[in-house]
């Protein structure tokens, strides 16, 4: 759901549909021309307090996003050798790539009293990390390499003294992280296509353009319910995007609780997609994903958005949003577009979805409506919602 209107095309790589899984494939020729789409009415609904409660909160906390491995940032921002500290969970991370390229999780602190060894949320080119209080050294493996004035402890052993390592995993191009340490990781709810579609895009060798952090006073799923619908996209994003994309149903697939939508932009019709084999194929459709438990992933014709949204508080939710382009740009004019892009999804995204998410739920903590009502354009947000619940 973003695009650059009236920007010449930089020359780049594009994604082509034979560039595609199979299964991408097969559901992008399931689209129909707009005037064929057949829309079925649907009616559901959902209690205020899923959006508002304490206790519904606690309990997703406990049978999800502390229970299963979450994302917690992406491939392609880390470098081999290099590290980056999140604290979006409220629990001190630090994610390493090592210089043999493996991906490593850590509490962020040092195993003396406890302090950060990274105190900013920058990514950081260096093979080794000290701390700033007493200046113990641990290397990306997170072995304990350096103790100043060791001498001055008896019987001590660094090969006891790590840091404390979660358990890790690349996806997709996103970096999941088991959050507990009491309990074995349980993958069982990611999905193998989701991950092979992510790759197909490119999101693990992608070039991270922008990156944002948002902070807002929304419920996580109020947030992620635009994403999941279509239904306000020619009404939210009237003054913006709204004309650019089709008022009709979008192809869905579901891998356990992970949703995949493919949708044609206007105008589409299927004879579109072998008109030019080497064309960009985001120029035609737009994929959008909801991956277990809180990533989003919307691709557009010169980028790709991935989201992470973090619940802190029933009413309050941490978004890290990050903007890939294939390649770096490699002109003035790629710079243009890909400036401009950054700058139109920023105001898409934060002046209008986000800001729908944080007036809603001013709404729904005054207890109005007590109920939320779902219509056959969101049909996919109920979908989803039934995915969870299952887990809880």
């Amino acid at each position: 759901m973003n695009e650059v209107a009236e920007i010449s095309r930089p020359a780049r790589k594009v994604t082509k549909l034979a560039d595609l899984t199979p299964s991408q494939i097969e559901a992008i020729r399931k689209i129909p021309a707009e005037k064929d789409a057949v829309l079925v009415p649907f009616t559901a609904t959902r209690p205020n307090a899923i959006f508002t409660g304490q206790e519904r909160y606690v309990l997703e906390q406990e049978k999800i996003f502390r229970r299963y491995p979450v994302p917690v940032t992406i491939s392609a921002l880390l470098e081999p050798g290099s590290v980056v500290a999140n604290d979006s969970h409220g629990l001190p991370l630090l994610i390493a790539r090592t210089r043999d390229g493996s991906i490593k999780a850590y509490i962020n602190a040092c195993q003396h009293k406890g302090a950060k060894l990274i105190e900013d949320c920058a990514v950081h080119k260096q093979g080794r990390l000290t701390c700033p209080y007493h200046a113990w050294t641990y290397n990306l493996d997170g072995k304990l390499i350096g103790v100043a004035r060791g001498e001055a402890f008896e019987e001590f052993d660094k090969g006891t003294r790590g840091l404390a390592e979660l358990e890790a995993r690349e996806w997709g191009g996103l970096v999941y992280v088991q959050l507990n340490r009491d309990i074995a990781a349980d993958w069982s709810q990611l999905s193998l296509q989701v991950a092979a579609d992510f790759t197909a895009l490119g999101l693990p060798i992608a070039h991270v353009y922008g990156r944002k952090t948002f902070d807002l006073a929304a419920n996580w799923k109020v947030v992620l319910e635009p994403f999941l619908e279509g239904y306000h996209v020619q009404r939210l994003h009237a003054a913006s995007i709204g004309d650019r994309f089709q008022d009709a149903p979008n192809i869905v697939d579901m891998f356990g609780p992970n949703i995949r939508q493919v949708s044609g932009r206007i105008g589409y019709v299927p004879e579109m997609l072998d008109e030019d084999p080497s064309s960009n194929v985001h120029k035609l459709v737009t994929h959008a994903y909801t991956a277990f438990p809180n990533c989003v992933v919307v691709t557009s014709q010169y980028y790709t958005s991935v989201m992470l949204l973090v619940p802190r508080a029933p009413g309050r939710t941490i978004v890290e949003y990050f903007m890939l382009t294939p390649e770096p740009a490699s002109t003035p004019k790629a710079e243009e577009v890909f400036a401009r892009s950054y700058e139109m999804i920023l105001a898409v995204f934060g002046g209008e979805d986000f800001r729908a998410a944080e007036i809603s739920q001013q709404g729904l903590e005054a207890g109005v409506p007590s109920e939320t009502i779902y219509c056959g354009l969101e049909s996919n947000i109920v979908r989803y919602y039934e995915a969870i619940e299952a887990l809880l």
